[in-house]
């Protein structure tokens, strides 16, 4: 995302060029441009349809990302109030109302109310604040719940000094890249 002040852009789709705003303060740190070309250029970078989870949503910007290149639905999880009421802000501005479902909530609550509900999904963001990691924890209970589809593909965004696992039970990490003092690593099952 393009960062000027408190704005950020969509980067490519049918919103591509569209301002997002940011969350108010510090607490959220927004993906930058760079790094949110190369996740989709690795991941997508179109998608024809699917489903999306963007667990610490923040902005909304890499699920909005995802809807503006063909996602057809994406669930938008934050605990933050803030964060909760800019990602609105940013859903009605792309006009992606019918697509979003935005839930306030923290990301264990979350996986549990999303498995009462029986979905799988076939993007998941992961991007926790960097002081709390809990990756490896969020991937087992992904894998072991089934959450991911049989194609799908789970995008974590960590600092560069958290090493991640190459498997989390039949989850597989396929590619891992530094981007300065962030790194991304993707996750698919196993073959």
């Amino acid at each position: 995302m393009q960062v000027s002040g408190d704005r950020m852009r969509v980067v490519s789709g049918t919103r591509k060029g569209k301002l997002l705003k940011a969350v108010p303060g510090s607490s959220t740190r927004p993906t930058t441009d760079k790094v949110k070309e190369a996740i989709f250029n690795i991941i997508g970078p179109y998608f024809n349809g699917g489903q999306g989870l963007d667990l610490f949503a923040g902005s909304g910007g890499l699920g909005i990302e995802a809807l503006s290149r063909g996602a057809d639905k994406v669930i938008f999880v934050d605990r933050d109030g803030k964060a909760i009421q800019t990602i609105h802000e940013n859903i009605r501005n792309c006009d992606f109302e019918e697509k979003a479902e935005i839930y306030r909530n923290d990301a264990d609550r979350a996986l549990k109310a999303i498995l009462k509900r029986d979905l799988t999904f076939d993007y998941i963001f992961l991007d926790p604040p960097y002081r709390k990691q809990q990756l490896h924890n969020l991937l087992k209970v992904i894998d072991e719940n089934n959450l991911l589809s049989d194609h799908g593909t789970i995008l974590c965004e960590h600092g560069s000094d958290v090493e991640l696992p190459e498997n989390v039970g039949g989850l597989v990490q396929k590619k891992h890249e530094n981007y300065g003092v962030i790194s991304i690593s993707i996750y698919s099952r196993a073959e």
